[in-house]
């Protein structure tokens, strides 16, 4: 199985993720919005996502979206193929998006709403703290993505201030005292992304 940054070599997989969200979106019955091959596509196109591959065959996807000039940075679209949940590969994914937001949005607060309770708990072990809306982007460009959940009506009639969705935010200038454990994961992972980025810049 890996895990690697999506390209443009993986756009044959633009329907399959779709259609895995799509059908989760049903299961679930709540949380999921609908995502386009097409916006899928584009991500792939400017490193903004990761895949899991089993081979050649599809096992996961999760992309990065930017919001507010990139101060705020959300990891959407976290999906496994049926075939592979139950295996922890959703964490995996999860983790690796979160080290290439990091990457790439060094000082962007990172953020997500999830009705998911694996989600949240993913979230948490990463340092995401959870918080109201109000400290999410107020970028109409993020919340017009939740139009194709079913929940819409409720974002709407509270003014983007509640739903049924949790708000997690994971702010890397934040001094908020954390368990120590997290602060070590966190401070652990931060260090190898700063290796990674010594060693690429070295080799170039």
């Amino acid at each position: 199985m890996k895990i690697i940054i999506a390209d443009k070599s993986h756009i044959v997989y633009a329907n399959i993720i779709c259609e895995t969200i799509s059908e989760a979106a049903k299961v679930r019955g709540t949380g999921i919005a609908k995502r386009e091959p097409e916006y899928v596509i584009s991500k792939m196109e400017i490193g903004n996502a990761v895949i899991a591959l089993d081979g050649k065959t599809f096992a996961g996807f999760c992309y990065i979206e930017s919001w507010s000039h990139g101060k705020f940075v959300a990891n959407s679209g976290l999906i496994v193929h049926p075939n592979y949940r139950k295996q922890g590969l959703a964490k995996q994914i999860k983790e690796r998006i979160f080290e290439h937001s990091i990457e790439k949005f060094p000082r962007a607060k990172i953020f997500g709403i999830t009705t998911g309770l694996a989600v949240m708990k993913m979230n948490s072990e990463l340092g995401y703290k959870p918080v109201t809306f109000s400290e999410l982007t107020t970028d109409q460009f993020f919340w017009k993505g939740c139009q194709t959940c079913k929940n819409y009506d409720v974002l709407q009639r509270t003014q983007q201030s509640m739903c049924l969705c949790t708000g997690m935010l994971y702010d890397p200038n934040s001094e908020t005292k954390e368990p120590k454990e997290i602060k070590e994961k966190t401070f652990t992972r931060l260090k190898n992304i700063k290796q990674t980025l010594f060693l690429k810049k070295n080799k170039k």
